[in-house]
């Protein structure tokens, strides 16, 4: 298992927040509902293609990855720290830094609604388990194995802290720009 990323607090990211790089990891959709001041958005699936950048951009400055609620920065760090880039995760993401009242910024044509990417992860595997289980008795049990497939799938998102349904939900037109 790989080391845990060096991480900060809200308060000790706001008093050095203009020391950082900022970049955001989350989808391109909830990056547009508020992000912190200066932050660029790479959404967590394109770090392995953004790689020479965060590279030349961690020479300049620290960086520090932002997410909803700091488990895909973790990760994101994670994952540059195995190509030797160092980055910092901000502990409990955007949620965290706008509940201490610290503004967020905005796209120029306004925030956008959208749903934070946990949320519509736990929708899209609901009703799917729910189907799953409505189909099994009323179409044919094998509509059952969609709910099992999910629950394993749910098992192992948790055991290996990453989400494909997110990836997959991420590449959605809803999460990505306008």
């Amino acid at each position: 298992m790989s080391s845990s990323p060096a991480l900060l607090d809200v308060h000790q990211a706001h008093a050095r927040h203009t020391e950082f790089r900022i970049v955001d990891v989350r989808t391109p959709g909830e990056y547009a509902s508020g992000h912190l001041p200066g932050a660029l958005n790479i959404p967590l699936d394109r770090i392995g293609r953004s790689l020479p950048e965060l590279r030349e951009a961690a020479q300049e400055r620290e960086l520090l990855l932002v997410c909803a609620s700091g488990t895909r920065s973790q990760n994101a760090a994670r994952t540059l720290a195995g190509h030797g880039i160092a980055a910092t995760s901000l502990i409990g993401g955007t949620s965290s830094w706008s509940a201490h009242g610290h503004p967020l910024d905005y796209p120029a044509e306004g925030p956008r609604r959208v749903w934070a990417m946990e949320r519509q992860v736990r929708l899209t595997a609901g009703a799917l388990v729910l189907l799953g289980l409505l189909l099994g008795p009323l179409v044919h049990p094998a509509f059952e194995l969609l709910s099992a497939g999910i629950a394993a799938g749910l098992v192992f998102s948790a055991l290996t802290d990453t989400c494909g349904m997110a990836v997959v939900l991420g590449r959605l037109p809803f999460n990505r720009r306008r």
